[in-house]
């Protein structure tokens, strides 16, 4: 091409927008093509912005609609959770008629036979009632048997009642041990033992299976009283068995109540730090009272 013609430094450059002569905007150049797309990318943007932003509210209605609610709500049938509830139902009542006479029972031999860890257990019998009470309270109303809030309100009930029961079983094994008070071992004390160990060892279990179906820390904590009951009742056994061959530890009763009430005590804790929390949490989905 030849420069030196004299047209050749007026020809137009490509790049630059030449107005049109009939009033039309001229075709746009392919750079400007682009340009004009990556314009428009930013409204593109904002559309999808806007989707994940409508996406994200529907999933927050979603677990705010969920919150007051319980796991079982989502793996259970509705059928399949009134029955779990009726059984964890006569579970409790099961619980409250065994241990009471239990507890009769238990009191009777600390009195006779002066067993701390008799005591012990007669207050963890009654523990026991009181539990079994208040998982009856928890599933007494149908519609609420997936409700976090009365859940973790039974619960929180419970924490309360463990720290007073060790309290009790703690300072009246500490007082026998002050004062250096022996067990009397016979046959009507072997037979409380081995009793309360078996039943409170069945209702345990049942306690446990059922308040995992159900996703129930209440009916978890009640099983996990029964089993302390089984255990102490086992102990009973155990401590008496022990004297009987070696008067020499006759502190073995009372320590086993004072390690027994540190345990329910620890426990009871542990129930209020976490439960006191999530009844705050859930108190504003509460509907069935």
């Amino acid at each position: 091409m030849d420069t030196s013609d004299p047209n050749f430094s007026n020809a137009p450059d490509p790049t630059i927008v030449q107005p049109s002569r009939n009033g039309q905007a001229p075709p746009l150049h392919q750079d400007q093509c682009l340009q004009r797309g990556s314009s428009e990318t930013p409204f593109q943007m904002d559309r999808d912005q806007q989707m994940k932003i409508s996406e994200s509210a529907q999933f927050s209605d979603l677990v705010e609609n969920t919150a007051g609610l319980l796991e079982s709500s989502t793996k259970l049938k509705p059928h399949e959770a009134q029955s779990y509830r009726k059984k964890a139902l006569w579970i409790s009542w099961t619980s409250i008629i065994v241990t009471l006479v239990l507890a009769v029972a238990a009191f009777t031999v600390s009195v006779m036979r002066h067993s701390a860890s008799s005591f012990g257990f007669a207050f963890d019998a009654v523990l026991d009632v009181l539990s079994s009470a208040i998982v009856l309270w928890r599933y007494s109303n149908a519609a609420a048997v997936h409700s976090a809030h009365r859940e973790y309100l039974a619960c929180v009930i419970l924490g309360v009642i463990f720290l007073i029961s060790a309290l009790c079983i703690v300072g009246k094994a500490i007082h026998d041990l002050a004062t250096k008070l022996l067990p009397e071992v016979d046959d009507f004390l072997y037979s409380v033992s081995v009793l309360s160990g078996i039943l409170c060892s069945i209702l345990a279990a049942v306690k446990f299976m059922l308040g995992k179906v159900l996703t129930s820390r209440a009916l978890i904590t009640d099983g996990f009283n029964s089993l302390v009951g089984g255990v102490m009742g086992f102990s009973i056994l155990l401590s008496a068995e022990v004297y009987k061959h070696n008067a020499s530890v006759w502190y073995l009763d009372g320590s086993v109540g004072i390690l027994i009430g540190f345990t329910i005590f620890a426990y009871g804790v542990k129930l209020l730090m976490d439960m006191v929390p999530r009844v705050r949490q859930t108190r504003h989905y509460e509907m069935f009272e």
